[in-house]
């Protein structure tokens, strides 16, 4: 696999104004190909600003970024490339079904595959009885969860999650673990925003972002190690004490 053992993301001094506002500060992170990778934070942190410019939908003030080893400010459409924002970004005036497939077609899925990969997708995601409904008749939590089946339907190298567990029940946020770990498995790299701390601590790395800034990064055993915590919610609010007195 071409980005075995590689590097899957590389941000050097990357960071984002809007106005008198730093949305992100100097944010340098390399991370291995085949890693979950978590982004910890209050909102306003810049966790989703991060993640829209490692997309390309967001121009940086400053700064580069690599992905897949191609430089976001020149790369163009990725098949191996999937993003799940928080917001909805599902039809929804089209089945669950109908969303995979459009998903599937613009990603260059091959269609003998499709109907597999629909399969897979949907029982991660707890969604298979719902295949046919209207994504607008869904709840906002399965409308979330739908959202996500999308992001994997090409089964790409690097996924993009923000926040892909919010109004999830803990059952399925566990099989969705279970799911992110199989991909890890196989060299492909998981990027994502939580606000759960039992999540994180999931992860294999662990960046801590606090007002635009990466005040910490690591391992979660080593980040609590490192502020003799018990947990990264405490080990989160000992590198703000030392960073922001």
């Amino acid at each position: 696999m071409e980005y075995r053992n590689g590097i899957a993301v590389v941000t050097e001094g990357l960071r984002k104004e809007y106005g008198d506002i730093v949305a992100v500060r100097n944010l340098r992170i390399s991370i291995p190909s085949g890693t979950i990778y978590g982004l910890i934070g209050p909102n306003g942190s810049g966790k989703t600003t991060a993640i829209k410019m490692l997309m390309g939908l967001v121009r940086p003030t400053a700064g580069s970024a690599t992905v897949l080893g191609k430089s976001v400010a020149v790369r163009g459409g990725e098949s191996r490339v999937s993003y799940m924002p928080q917001e909805l970004a599902l039809y929804i005036d089209l089945t669950v079904h109908e969303n995979l497939q459009l998903f599937a077609d613009l990603n260059d899925v091959d269609p003998s595959s499709f109907p597999d990969r629909e399969e897979e997708v949907l029982g991660v995601v707890g969604l298979k009885e719902r295949r046919d409904e209207l994504v607008g008749h869904l709840s906002g939590g399965m409308q979330h969860r739908a959202s996500l089946a999308c992001a994997m339907i090409n089964e790409p190298m690097l996924m993009f999650l923000d926040e892909p567990t919010v109004g999830v029940d803990p059952e399925l946020r566990s099989g969705f673990w279970e799911y992110f770990r199989a991909l890890r498995s196989k060299e492909m790299t998981v990027v994502l925003t939580t606000h759960y701390m039992d999540e994180a601590s999931r992860c294999d790395l662990v960046g801590m972002m606090h007002r635009g800034r990466l005040i910490a990064e690591g391992t979660p055993s080593k980040l609590l190690a490192d502020t003799e915590s018990d947990n990264l919610e405490d080990a989160f609010m000992g590198y703000i004490r030392r960073c922001c007195p």
